[in-house]
């Protein structure tokens, strides 16, 4: 399986990209900066030099040809102000939907934000910006004619993945890990039931094969 990665240099992504790697897949990862192609060859990922913020459709649609999937886990970062969470973490997210169209790549998988659409609209918070900003993708990739999953995970941290977590609709609030994010992700790519389906994922006790199985009422 090919799957090409916007942010491919961001944590959750190289997880991911370490993972597919590993079993055999072609992972590929979009990034902005060229410094960062060398972290990507090492956990074997093709690195494609691409600015989302600057790109038109048809160059991302030329890096996603032939793939079977696309992965959207590109962030502005928490340093970054609120005009980038527009043009990255809405934008860009919108521009890898129409490359995929173009490119007739049908699946795609959004990695969002838990609560997203709970945000204030008249709020310039940087963080209700962020908010908005993916709850406003989201909204666009769910509106295509695409093999949709928005994963929406809980607050993000550095430590080692479980393996196991809570998953569904709507899931209290709590913290998950980027690798465990990522191994959600590799099951999501290899489950056709969660096309077409919305979820917010935490830590927990299941297993993430089980708690995605259960979630889609599918082995």
């Amino acid at each position: 399986m090919r799957v090409v990665i916007a942010g491919g240099h961001g944590q959750i992504a190289l997880h991911l990209e370490r993972l597919l790697a590993a079993r055999g897949d072609q992972p590929v990862g979009l990034i902005r900066n060229p410094d960062h192609a060398a972290d990507l060859r090492e956990v074997g990922a093709v690195p494609v030099v691409l600015d989302l913020e600057n790109s038109t459709v048809e160059q991302v649609a030329e890096a996603a040809a032939d793939a079977d999937a696309v992965v959207f886990a590109a962030g502005a970062g928490p340093n970054s102000g609120a005009a980038r969470k527009n043009t990255v973490d809405r934008d860009a997210a919108v521009l890898l939907a129409d490359a995929a169209e173009a490119a007739g790549v049908r699946r795609y998988v959004m990695v969002s934000s838990y609560n997203a659409d709970n945000y204030d609209p008249a709020s310039t918070d940087v963080f209700q910006v962020y908010l908005r900003a993916k709850s406003e993708a989201d909204a666009a990739v769910r509106g295509r004619d695409l093999d949709w999953t928005v994963v929406r995970p809980g607050s993000l941290t550095t430590a080692a993945g479980t393996g196991e977590i809570s998953l569904g609709d709507s899931v209290p609030r709590g913290s998950i890990s980027r690798e465990d994010v990522a191994a959600v992700l590799l099951h999501v790519l290899d489950f056709p039931a969660t096309v077409g389906r919305q979820f917010e994922v935490i830590g927990g006790p299941t297993p993430i094969a089980d708690a995605v199985a259960s979630y889609t009422g599918k082995p």
